[in-house]
Order: C-alpha cells, then structure tokens, then sequence
C-alpha cells in the first residue's frame, strides 16, 4: 500500500518520482503540481470518497466552480450541466439528490463524475469496488468499457482478479514498488492463477 500510494501521488503531481520515466502520449514529462497533472488530462478517484453529504449531487460536481450570474449560484445552469454530464456518463442520477441519500455505489458514481465534470485523457481508480456488491461492480465495470469508447482510459487498481479480467487491456503486477509483469489480454486469456503466481513469486 505504501507505494500504491507513492506511485498515485507521482501521477497526482503531488511527488517527484525519483527514478523512472513518465510518458503521456509518447512523450517524457514531469507533473509539477496536482494542477499540472490536471492539465495533462489526469484524475483520480481515491479509495476514501471525498464527497460533502449535506449538499446535493450537482453541488459535488461543480463545487469549485459553480456558474455564477449576477453574484449569485445559477442554480438553474447547475442542474443543467449536471444533467448533461450525468447523461454523456451513462449515469442514472438525479442531480438534485442530496448525496447523504445515496447508495455507496451511487456515491461512488458521483465521486468518478466529478473526476469527469473537467477534460480528462486517463482516469484513474483505486480500488472502487472494494466495498460494492456484484451486481453495482459490474455496472461500474460496465462505465469503464463506455469510458474507453469516449477515448477516457482508465487505470484500475485492484486485488479482486476476477473484475480485473472482465474490463482490462492489459494487465500489469507490481510488487514492492516494482513491476514484476504486464500481460496483453488481447493475446490471450490471462488465468487468474497465473496472476496470482506473478504476484507471489
């Protein structure tokens, strides 16, 4: 967990790596800042959502820059763009919902939207189906494929091997901050044991 968590910190600009190279579109860069990494496309959704209960759904997702007219929140222009990105999302949420209403899977809708409501290139998820059911982790496996077919790639960090499978392009183990092996699932199936064995060898 301790370089999970160095290794989300690098791709948030929030760490200089201190080794390594790090390439978006072919080319090497450096994230400065988290607003750097913002710039280049990047979000992350961490394991602990970061959502204000009290406020309603189209609040969370714009809440650093909610439209304004005449001084005052345009409440009317909230909820219209919170429609529109709930619905270019795929996602079947009111934006008027106060988020303390909300399932742990419908939050965690909300929490991936607002990673989406700026132009994002690779989204970026840290165990999002750590403590959702079958049936609510296959839907939210099911937005990852529509994601891809928008042109968003995601990276999800996961132990549950089976959803790791089901959604993947590729398949890369690290262990102790290393990577031990990425395997291609488009050239073949990659067997659950298989992985195990790369990540306990």
């Amino acid at each position: 967990d301790v370089y999970k968590r160095q290794l989300l910190k690098i791709l948030a600009g929030v760490h200089r790596p201190d080794g390594g190279q790090l390439l978006i579109d072919g080319a090497g860069t450096e994230l400065a800042s988290p607003a750097d990494a913002q710039r280049h496309g990047i979000a992350i959704v961490h394991q602990e959502l970061s959502l204000a209960p009290n406020l309603s759904v189209a609040d969370n997702l714009f809440a650093a820059r909610l439209p304004k007219r005449a001084g005052c929140v345009d409440r009317r222009a909230l909820r219209r763009d919170a429609a529109a990105l709930l619905a270019r999302l795929g996602m079947d949420l009111d934006p008027n919902a106060q988020v303390a209403e909300l399932s742990l899977a419908q939050r965690q809708l909300v929490e991936i939207a607002k990673a989406l409501s700026k132009e994002v290139k690779l989204l970026i998820l840290d165990e999002p189906t750590a403590s959702l059911n079958e049936a609510d982790s296959d839907a939210l496996l099911a937005l990852l494929t529509e994601f891809r077919r928008q042109g968003i790639s995601s990276i999800l960090i996961s132990h549950k091997l089976n959803e790791i499978s089901k959604v993947a392009d590729r398949i890369t183990v690290l262990r102790d901050g290393k990577t031990v092996a990425t395997m291609d699932c488009h050239a073949g199936p990659v067997e659950e044991d298989e992985i195990i064995r790369k990540m306990v060898d």
